[in-house]
């Protein structure tokens, strides 16, 4: 895998975080640089840290790994985008902006398990952007992986922000059901791949 396919896989791994992120933008509206740099951290720390994690679990595990991660994914994000829904039903009170510690660990967790996948197939194909070893290689795109998760990322919550004032209650459903969907999706293309 060389760079060209390298910039195109990070640019498609970044897509839920993308979705997740104009999602906490639509619920919060107004934010601030600390919010954006925390969509940004959590989402591309996360998108960095799975295939780093995937490729040193390596081939042993991958049979394993592949199987619970669509339901993982499937669960986190279901269980937060019902919540979020909750929460817009709910009757006005003090809301949480939901950038804690708990819900954004949960949030980048369920965006990156795909990339936990993608990280083992570095041992199957090998990245060679330079003539190094595998690993120089591995953590080379690693960094490209999580730079421009971290760049789409906070694009994405400023796209939410700019709409979330007007369309409060209406944005946190919708993103509540967007992240719902992408659960769905998850599982539904991991059940169809096994022929379920």
């Amino acid at each position: 895998m060389g760079l060209p396919e390298l910039l195109l896989l990070a640019v498609g791994l970044a897509m839920d975080a993308f979705a997740v992120s104009v999602c906490k933008g639509l619920s919060t509206g107004r934010l601030t640089p600390k919010e954006y740099l925390a969509c940004g951290i959590w989402f591309g720390g996360f998108q960095g840290l799975m295939p780093l994690i995937g490729y040193l679990v390596g081939e042993n595990f991958e049979k394993y790994i592949s199987m619970i991660a669509p339901w993982v994914a499937f669960a986190l994000l279901s269980l937060i985008g019902g919540n979020m829904i909750r929460e817009a039903l709910s009757p006005e009170e003090e809301v949480s902006p939901g950038f804690d510690i708990r819900t954004m660990f949960m949030m980048a967790v369920a965006t990156s398990i795909d990339a936990l996948a993608v990280g083992i197939t570095f041992v199957a194909l090998p990245v060679t952007v330079f003539a190094a070893s595998n690993m120089t290689n591995v953590i080379f795109a690693v960094a490209v992986i999580s730079v421009i998760t971290f760049f789409i990322s906070m694009l994405g919550v400023g796209i939410g922000s700019v709409f979330g004032d007007r369309y409060k209650t209406g944005a946190e459903i919708m993103g509540g059901i967007i992240l719902i969907l992408i659960g769905i999706r998850t599982l539904v293309t991991y059940l169809i791949s096994r022929g379920v």
